[in-house]
């Protein structure tokens, strides 16, 4: 039979953080995945499923539901899984649909131009790319999966950057931008600037602002409800893509984007 007794040393551990603050998440996680199971319970219920005293199972359910990932049907005092896990749910399916679905698109993009195709997604404060296909032209073997790359200097990251909500992107825009080459752009007027273009032109670049000798292009890739979930474009040599080269790869990169969003279910 469960322990439904916490002891003296758990409860303080719980205050003073430590191993008692990750015994609280592994409980809380526990929560979720009983609710899922169960499909609905009350605080009795959960703590048997714990094996803790109701006040901490009603104390963990208490912080679930502030951020919206349990809910408490009033009347009868049970709760169940919340909004808040769909919304988690939502953006992980997101994330990994784009990068099956953007697969065959970015070997086409990579083929078609040569370069080394790349498709990004936000990361917090960062853009991080999920998918690389490298073409013909491409000898380079640098490998760009997984790396986090700044959004006001990169291509891809100025697509997510310009299609944040505003309050989010002058938040961003508010701190101290830092300086990777001599054309990076660090001042968040000139920043601004591009973002206005990339979303009136459908596309941003970058001429040798992440790595010297580097350019890019990338255009922005929605779902089904028009919302901006990541960037698909093409990167290379300064040489090989040069600035009258880039409004062509532009182009390019756009209809990729448009495939891959019709792919994800924009109708737009």
């Amino acid at each position: 039979m469960a322990n439904t007794t916490d002891t003296a040393a758990e409860r303080s551990e719980d205050r003073r953080g430590g191993a008692g603050s990750v015994q609280s998440v592994d409980r809380a996680v526990s929560v979720l995945e009983s609710l899922a199971r169960l499909g609905e319970a009350g605080v009795t219920e959960i703590a048997e499923e714990l094996g803790v005293h109701k006040s901490t199972a009603f104390r963990i359910l208490g912080v679930l539901e502030n951020r919206g990932l349990v809910e408490q049907e009033k009347e009868r005092g049970k709760y169940f899984l919340g909004a808040g896990v769909l919304r988690l749910a939502g953006a992980a399916a997101i994330r990994l649909d784009i990068s099956q679905e953007g697969q065959p698109v970015c070997r086409a993009l990579a083929d078609e131009t040569g370069e080394t195709a790349n498709i990004a997604v936000l990361d917090g404060d960062a853009a991080v790319n999920i998918m690389q296909a490298r073409g013909s032209a491409a000898v380079t073997a640098f490998n760009w999966l997984g790396r986090r790359t700044p959004l006001h200097a990169t291509a891809s990251g100025k697509v997510l950057l310009a299609h944040l909500p505003r309050e989010r992107r002058e938040a961003l825009l508010g701190r101290k931008l830092p300086r990777f080459t001599e054309n990076t752009l660090t001042a968040a007027t000139g920043v601004r600037e591009q973002l206005t273009a990339a979303r009136e032109n459908g596309f941003a670049c970058t001429d040798e602002e992440f790595e010297k000798g580097l350019n890019a292009v990338a255009a922005p890739v929605r779902a089904y409800d028009g919302a901006v979930i990541g960037a698909i474009g093409v990167s290379g040599p300064a040489y090989r893509m040069a600035r009258e080269r880039l409004p062509e790869l532009a182009e390019r990169s756009a209809k990729a984007a448009a495939e891959l969003s019709r792919r994800m279910g924009y109708g737009g």
